[in-house]
Order: structure tokens, then C-alpha cells, then sequence
């Protein structure tokens, strides 16, 4: 059965049981606990949960926008059905606004409304980040030139993390580090998230990285390894509870179904041709069964 499903609901019940109930920017409490670790062997699971839907093709065209077209134009995901980073879209105008808890004089977090002047070249992105800084720093460019001439290099990794441009972006990345290696044909990677959305972010995320892996093990002539996965500040929003206690009992009283299988074109030899138009031909999830969609809000 799915190794994944019962390692994020486990996760799920420790944040329950011994999280602490804290405040944040957005206004939403969370309930956190200050870390979590997951290990995934990509040769005997591909990750995806099936306690509940998770949206496959948004999810890929998600990780395909940032380090594939490596942009940070939400109108990209938009043409192609994708509404993922509508919330954090900077306006025509040049503004993005939203209502957060800001830390006041008296040292407690007041709700007010902000509004950011990012300027109007930066209209319809989300600032520098994400796919900015992949493309500013030629990330995956890098990343793939090292893995294919230097396997034994101890120096890859992209940080989506730079200091100079964090001012200038609506969200910095939340999974924000990427460590590869190459060990026994194998291609293997460590990522950090410094703030996990547990319900809405880390299932996407997980799954996206692990196609990663396996996209970057194809156009490299290696096998997919391991996937660790690092987590500073694991939390579920307290208008999340319901939901998740939701995709508990359907593990207790339904249980999970078997781990899907990923398809990736067996012709694609680089990483720039994998189809990132609106079908992803290329990247296809098989053999998915799950228990259905669970609505959880987005806290902005």
C-alpha cells in the first residue's frame, strides 16, 4: 500500500497531538510542531497520497513553470488552467495587497491591510522569486551540467534563498534548498522547507520534487535514488483541523490504496523538451486511485 500516505498522516497526528497553537502573519493560527524529517526510496514508491486527491497535472506544471520555463509570470499557470499563484499575483498596476498581522508597538500582531508598490514592470508575476531566481542563476542549468560531467561533485545544490531579492518578492520560497548527488547510478536529492503548509503545500511539493528526481534521472542517463525531505516548522492552520481529521478517519475506516505509478516519455533526452503546455503529455500519472478531493483554505 501507499508507504506515503501513513508517513503524512503521521505527521498529521503529531501536529495534532503535541503541536503548539501559534500566531502568524496571515491572521490564521497555526497549530506547529519545529520539525519533521521523511525518506523516500523513489525506486519502490512514487509518492502521491491517496486519502485524498491530489491534482497531478496542476502540481507538475507548478514545478515545470519554475524550474523548467523557469518564470515568475502567473499568467504562464494561468493559460494552462493552473490557479495556483493567482492569490499572489501583483496587479496591473504594480501592487499586491493583503490583510496580515504585523507587529505593532505594544509587541502584539495587529491586523491590518498592506499593500506593496513592486512597480509595474513586475504587473502579473510574484516578484523575484521562484522561477526568477532559477533562471537569474541558471539553477537547473548548472545543476544538470554537473550531474552529467562531475557525478562525484559534493557541491551541487540550488538555493532558491538569496538574500538581495527577498524584499522583492511577494512569498520567498517556502521549499527553498535543493542537495543532489549521484551514488551507484543513481541520482538522489535532499530538500529543505523552512514552512510547510501541511494540508495544502507539502502534498504537492513532495510529489513534485519526486517527479523532479525522476525527470533529472532520464535526461542524465541515471536511475531515480532517494528523496529526503527536511521540514522547519510543520504546521496545519486551525481552520485546516477539520479536514485533516477528515483524511484520518478515511485511513482508519477506508484505508489507502496502493501507490500510483509516474510515466515520463521515454524519448525526452533533455530537460527543456518535456511538454509543459496545458496537457503535459509527457508526465502522466497511471494507475491512481484515491478517496477524493478535501477543500482546505489558503491562508495568503
Amino acid at each position: 500500500m501507499s508507504n506515503w500516505d501513513k508517513d503524512y498522516l503521521n505527521l498529521c497526528r503529531r501536529i495534532l497531538k503535541e503541536g503548539k497553537e501559534v500566531e502568524n502573519r496571515t491572521g490564521i493560527n497555526t497549530i506547529k510542531v519545529p520539525s519533521h524529517h521523511f525518506h523516500f526510496d523513489l525506486e519502490k514508491e512514487y509518492p502521491v497520497l491517496t486519502t485524498k486527491q491530489l491534482f497531478f497535472r496542476q502540481a507538475i506544471l507548478e514545478m515545470l513553470w519554475i524550474y523548467q520555463a523557469q518564470s515568475n509570470d502567473v499568467r504562464w499557470l494561468k493559460e494552462r488552467d493552473v490557479h495556483i499563484w493567482d492569490e499572489w499575483e501583483i496587479d496591473e498596476d504594480g501592487k499586491w495587497k493583503a490583510i496580515q498581522n504585523i507587529f505593532g508597538e505594544d509587541g502584539k500582531l495587529n491586523k491590518i491591510e498592506i499593500e506593496k508598490d513592486f512597480g509595474k514592470e513586475w504587473a502579473h508575476t510574484i516578484g523575484t522569486a521562484y522561477g526568477y531566481i532559477v533562471n537569474k542563476f541558471k539553477l537547473i542549468d548548472n545543476l544538470i551540467n554537473k550531474i552529467k560531467d562531475n557525478p562525484n561533485d559534493r557541491r551541487m545544490l540550488m538555493s532558491l534563498w538569496q538574500d538581495d531579492y527577498l524584499d522583492t518578492a511577494v512569498l520567498p520560497s517556502c521549499v527553498w534548498s535543493s542537495e543532489w548527488d549521484v551514488t551507484d547510478g543513481k541520482l538522489n536529492a535532499w530538500v529543505h522547507q523552512r514552512s510547510c503548509d501541511v494540508p495544502l503545500g507539502l502534498p504537492f511539493n513532495v510529489t513534485q520534487y519526486a517527479t523532479l528526481v525522476n525527470l533529472l534521472a532520464q535526461v542524465c542517463n541515471l536511475k531515480p535514488g532517494t528523496l529526503d525531505w527536511s521540514i522547519k516548522d510543520a504546521h496545519i492552520y486551525v481552520n485546516q483541523i477539520d479536514g485533516i481529521k477528515e483524511q484520518i478517519k478515511r485511513m482508519d475506516e477506508l484505508g489507502d490504496f496502493p501507490a500510483p505509478d509516474l510515466y515520463i516519455n521515454p524519448e525526452i533526452k533533455n530537460f527543456s523538451d518535456f511538454d509543459n503546455s496545458k496537457d503535459c503529455k509527457d508526465i502522466k500519472i497511471l494507475n491512481y486511485k484515491h478517496h477524493g478531493k478535501i477543500n482546505f483554505p489558503i491562508a495568503k
